[in-house]
């Protein structure tokens, strides 16, 4: 069975994993025809969350943005240790929110699977995502080419990141955000990092410069969330455990290595230089990338990127029941839930 120590559990029970709440609201967003500040951005969110349907699109001074290509990657270029990040999944939610391909202005959605909204199941000591997981502006992961050190091609989105800070966020936050690493996954033949970092505002963040550091603060989490990635997908039933390519994190300089490579497979997207495998992207503020560059500031353009120009915020629908239940691993495998099929 999966091998939890009792140090690694009362970490794990200490963060407040043991709470679960729904998708997380921007702050003040208290209902329709509302926007919500974020340094400067601010959003417009339509539509149920847990549905389909239900959209966050970004506006930066009242005007269409792109989460993706319009966020700079890094807030100081004098410090690359330092990165923005995008929460699409606060922490200790479950609903498996995305920034969309193909939409222009890649608005943050809700996945689907089957025809359904995705969640994540509480895979024990786990509940939901027990950490803020989101995207990295400016990044891509190219399925055009093979990572040189998983030997994969990207999965054609941002670079991922799990911020550990203790903020439980808010959908469309941006953060900055010290990475202090990351691991390489093996999702399918493809190529999928998932950065670890820490919120520059929270009170640990000073103490942190590497993944090593998390040990001496918050001893056990990262084992746990390394175990994490690679079997919160068995309790969909049809999926094994996900490799880590190389076992374990990487370190920072390796890491910013791999960002500046995927800032770079994102230059060649935006300028139009590769196969842009199905992904939109309109941008606003990068002017030499002429070929993407946009302008939708008037209603008439607003209206044909279909980006609405009110709130129009509903209640959201309810969780499957599913998602409140507890699935349990032994040997790779999700044990059935009283003796029968998962």
């Amino acid at each position: 069975m999966t091998s939890i120590t009792p140090r690694t559990l009362v970490s794990l029970l200490l963060a407040g994993l043991m709470v679960q709440t729904a998708t997380a609201a921007p702050k003040g967003n208290t209902g329709a025809n509302t926007k919500t500040e974020n340094d400067g951005w601010t959003y417009v969110e339509v539509g149920a969350r847990n549905t389909e349907n239900w959209r966050i699109w970004l506006e930066k001074d009242g005007c269409p943005a792109s989460f993706w290509h319009d966020v700079p990657l890094y807030p100081d270029e004098s410090n690359k240790q330092i990165i923005n990040f995008i929460v699409e999944i606060p922490r200790l939610t479950n609903g498996k929110i995305e920034t969309s391909r193909d939409e222009p202005f890649n608005p943050i959605f809700h996945d689907t699977r089957k025809g359904a909204p995705r969640f994540v199941e509480n895979v024990w000591p786990h509940v939901s995502y027990p950490f803020l997981y989101g995207s990295v502006p400016q990044t891509w992961e190219s399925p055009n080419f093979e990572h040189p050190f998983t030997g994969f091609e990207g999965d054609n989105d941002p670079i991922d990141l799990f911020d550990i800070g203790q903020d439980p966020g808010f959908v469309g936050q941006i953060k900055q955000v010290k990475v202090l690493g990351g691991l390489a996954l093996n999702d399918g033949n493809e190529t999928d990092w998932k950065l670890i970092g820490i919120d520059i505002k929270d009170p640990l963040a000073p103490l942190l410069n590497t993944y090593q550091d998390v040990e001496k603060y918050r001893p056990g989490v990262i084992q746990a969330y390394r175990d994490w990635f690679t079997y919160y997908k068995l309790a969909r039933g049809d999926e094994g455990l996900i490799p880590i390519v190389g076992e374990w994190y990487q370190d920072v300089p390796f890491i910013q290595d791999v960002l500046e490579r995927g800032h770079g497979y994102w230059h060649d997207l935006i300028e139009g230089k590769v196969d842009a495998n199905e992904i939109n992207y309109n941008q606003t503020t990068t002017m030499s990338a002429e070929k993407s560059l946009v302008n939708a500031c008037d209603n008439n353009k607003r209206k044909a990127f279909g980006v609405p120009k009110k709130s129009k915020v509903e209640i959201a629908a309810k969780v499957p029941e599913r998602y409140s239940q507890w699935f349990f691993v032994e040997d790779g495998q999700i044990i059935p839930n009283n003796g029968t099929d998962v």
